[in-house]
């Protein structure tokens, strides 16, 4: 166990379901004015809960229109799916919307795993595995088409990976990731496997697992309940940015003060003890 000394970040994800696009545009103003360091979406076609026909808005067209609207906030998918865009179209879309962000876009990449995603827009589902090994394949090639598109991104942008797949995903993790999302665990102790998994990945191609920023999201019911009881075992792990998820149809980002206070807090302590 180890206490990383990367400054704690708080990111918001604003799912875009059931709700209207001003609402949506103003929770991402609202964010970015409060503090937020990162604004995420999701990368889906309809909604994950509720009304499965309900109203839902496609990712990199609002995270272009959230690059307009917000000055500050890093922003990204949390994550985009691998398997719904050829990886040179993709990295040329987070290409495009870094420079209108003015340089703030992570990219955010998963192997995908919602199968209605794949029915309603003709994808093919695969397995597991292979989806997995086509993030492997895709992600390389992201990363040269991002050093040779003109212009380039506006600085090297940084990719963060999700999953916890022990076999397969944390390869993945350990040589391409400057960030690693771990999902939503309902207790630390769900991330011992793939914690200890990761830094052996990192030792045998040599790199510092510290290299890697560790994220970690949470449940918009349990915000409160994980400050208090589990944010320290996470921090001790090693985990430092902390995702808290925010629905429509208002997307309450008010609702994360008491994060953004807290991290204010322990950045500042650590400061001072430097």
């Amino acid at each position: 166990m180890m206490t990383s000394t990367r400054p704690i970040r708080i990111a918001a994800q604003l799912h875009p379901q059931h709700g209207a696009w001003p609402e949506l545009r103003s929770a991402a103003i609202r964010a970015d004015e409060l503090g937020y360091d990162i604004l995420y979406t999701w990368d889906h076609f309809s909604p994950l809960n509720g009304d499965p026909d309900g109203a839902h808005f496609e990712c990199w067209s609002l995270l272009a229109a959230w690059a307009e609207c917000t000055s500050r906030v890093e922003l990204g998918p949390l994550v985009a799916c691998n398997s719904y865009r050829n990886p040179n179209l993709h990295a040329d879309i987070a290409r495009t919307v870094d420079h209108i962000s003015g340089g703030r876009v992570i990219l955010g990449l998963g192997a995908g795993w919602f199968e209605r995603d794949y029915e309603r827009y003709g994808y093919e589902f695969g397995t597991r595995a292979t989806r997995i090994r086509a993030l492997g394949d895709s992600v390389p090639l992201m990363v040269n088409r991002l050093v040779t598109l003109n212009p380039p991104p506006l600085r090297r942008m940084p990719i963060l990976i999700a999953g916890t797949g022990l076999t397969l995903t944390l390869p993945i993790v350990a040589r391409y990731a400057d960030a690693w999302h771990a999902f939503f665990p309902d207790r630390p102790e769900e991330l011992e496997a793939p914690v200890a998994a990761l830094r052996r990945y990192c030792d045998e191609i040599g790199r510092d697992p510290g290299d890697i920023e560790w994220s970690v999201g949470l449940q918009p019911n349990d915000a409160d309940r994980f400050l208090a009881e589990d944010v320290d075992a996470y921090l001790e792990m090693g985990f430092t940015q902390f995702t808290l998820g925010f629905g429509g149809p208002t997307w309450p980002v008010e609702d994360g003060a008491a994060w953004l206070a807290w991290r204010n807090r322990m950045n500042a302590a650590t400061r001072a003890a430097a």
